[in-house]
């Protein structure tokens, strides 16, 4: 009799369990649910299931509520308090996953919801993996008062904790605004889903007050505005399954955490092959531009190249690839933009992609054709010095192998930048179309030869000497044989050799040792933000 009491109290215990779990998949309810169907979204668990193998993972924390409050709080309470913690296997590899449930007020960041984050978000700084925050929140619970506003912060200290540690990668589905967007600038990088998603600091009422200005939620801070205006958004996926696939490739090409390599995939490409066309991709003409991105995907193992931050500053390329079945970050100057001149935009793309390839041992290479950075009043008055520092900063400062192509144009302070021997490039061979030089040769002979020049009166004749001088300044100083003679350059090779020997040094420089002059002791180097 006695034993049959226990067995009762045991089932119904196991009955309560169930239960309660049913109400922990309900998050906010099934209306809620409903809700975020009818808007094209999907709910925090099932983004989950979609983003780890077969759909498994081990939720934390699933029980949490929030704790008594004022303004109607009492009749809101759900297990989770909004947001889904776990960790599972993503292609086989451990992986800390944030889900936001829009399903409960709006996935709100309240205090409870804030303190789960930041377990998770220790959790993988512990272990050592990576983090994947799918972002779909209204902003900070209102009711909460301060304690939300505590439990930003928090999260906040932890993605700063985290940043160069373990690869933080935010994925936006939904609404991101104020204070909620800040821990997405913090990680590594963003993606945002066409259509379901925006992020601003200030929404469209307060613009609207504050200013007078009219503009829409999507206008003021929709997919295309920060991928390709303002560089907020690295990816822009048409819906939330491709999204969650650029997770997934993105996390391929990294480490899972700061002292580990990227792992290395046989790709089955010949890591000789050759490439006939680069040969002739570069015009005869040294005013007409070409499409850099032809030159990456002739270099690298076939059909590895990707792209970050393709729409934002199209004047430099960036992003991931194999090389020989090693991960690399390709950085790149686009002639077709500004013929690969440098300005604010692409030197802050530049620097931080610099830096977050030599936090996570990812050897660089650098395609180069840049005849400068971009002039004009636009460019001073907004800083360019101190934004094109950045790139000096980051190449200077980056101890992973470091390769480089001069494949046109290196002119004045942008060569310097553009991962040059001078700034601790451990490899750099040359293309025999490049130039290399303070400026260009019509401009440099224009002031080494003014006065001659000006002797001339005839228009014509002054330009026939000008095209003279210019030839004769290419020819002495400006061609790659005399950067070579001085051991700036390592090698001039035929453009369609470049795969082989890139190949043959990053398998050489692999194992590079951090070895450097060492600095006086200091807490960090500061960088010109």
């Amino acid at each position: 009799m006695i034993y049959m009491i226990g067995e009762e109290i045991e089932r119904k215990e196991i009955e309560e369990l169930r239960e309660r779990l049913n109400m922990v998949k309900l998050g906010g309810g099934q209306e809620a649910i409903d809700r975020q169907h009818a808007a094209g979204k999907l709910t925090a668990r099932e983004r989950l299931e979609i983003l780890f193998d077969n759909g498994i993972y081990t939720e934390l924390d699933m029980f949490v509520t929030h704790r008594a409050t004022e303004f109607g709080m009492n009749a809101k309470k759900a297990y989770g308090d909004g947001v889904v913690t776990a960790f599972g296997k993503i292609n086989n590899r451990s992986v800390v996953a944030i889900a936001q449930d829009f399903t409960f007020m709006g996935g709100s960041v309240g205090e409870m919801h804030a303190a789960k984050i930041v377990k998770a978000l220790g959790y993988a700084m512990s272990v050592g993996v990576p983090v994947v925050f799918l972002n779909d929140s209204g902003g900070a619970r209102i009711q909460e008062g301060v304690d939300s506003l505590k439990g930003y912060g928090d999260i906040f200290y932890l993605n700063v904790m985290a940043s160069g540690s373990i690869p933080q990668i935010a994925v936006i589905m939904g609404p991101c605004a104020g204070g909620a967007v800040y821990s997405p600038a913090l990680m590594d990088f963003v993606i945002m889903v066409n259509k379901i998603s925006y992020m601003f600091i200030t929404g469209p009422k307060v613009v609207r007050a504050a200013i007078g200005e009219e503009v829409t939620e999507m206008e003021l801070g929709g997919p295309e505005i920060h991928a390709a205006k303002s560089g907020v958004a690295h990816f822009v996926a048409d819906d939330e399954r491709e999204a969650i696939n650029i997770v997934k490739k993105l996390l391929s090409y990294l480490p899972s955490n700061s002292l580990e390599l990227p792992p290395r995939v046989q790709t089955g490409d010949d890591p000789q092959r050759t490439a006939q066309l680069l040969n002739s991709i570069v015009p005869e003409d040294a005013s007409k531009p070409y499409d850099m991105r032809t030159v990456i995907e002739n270099i690298v193992d076939r059909k590895t190249f990707f792209e970050v931050q393709k729409d934002f500053a199209k004047n430099a390329i960036i992003g991931f690839a194999r090389l020989h079945g090693y991960t690399i970050g390709v950085v790149a100057n686009q002639p077709l933009y500004y013929m690969g001149a440098l300005d604010i935009d692409s030197s802050d793309k530049i620097a931080k992609f610099v830096r977050f390839c030599n936090a996570f041992n990812i050897p660089i290479v650098t395609l180069v054709d840049v005849p400068g950075f971009v002039p004009g009043t636009l460019q001073e008055y907004r800083g360019i010095i101190r934004h094109g520092a950045k790139i000096l900063y980051a190449y200077a400062e980056a101890v992973v192998p470091k390769l480089t192509v001069i494949v046109r144009k290196a002119y004045g302070g942008a060569y310097i930048a553009m991962g040059s021997r001078h700034l601790g490039a451990d490899f750099v061979i040359a293309w025999p179309t490049a130039e290399v030089a303070v400026m260009g040769p019509e401009a440099a002979a224009e002031i080494i030869w003014r006065r001659e020049i000006q002797a001339v009166n005839d228009e014509s004749e002054r330009k026939i000497m000008l095209q003279k001088l210019a030839a004769e300044y290419r020819e002495k100083l400006t061609t790659p044989y005399y950067a070579a003679s001085r051991g700036y350059i390592d090698a001039i090779v035929e453009p369609s050799e470049t795969r082989p020997i890139l190949a043959k040094a990053l398998e050489f420089l692999i194992t590079k040792r951090e070895i450097r002059i060492r600095p006086p002791p200091k807490k960090h180097g500061l960088i010109p933000l």
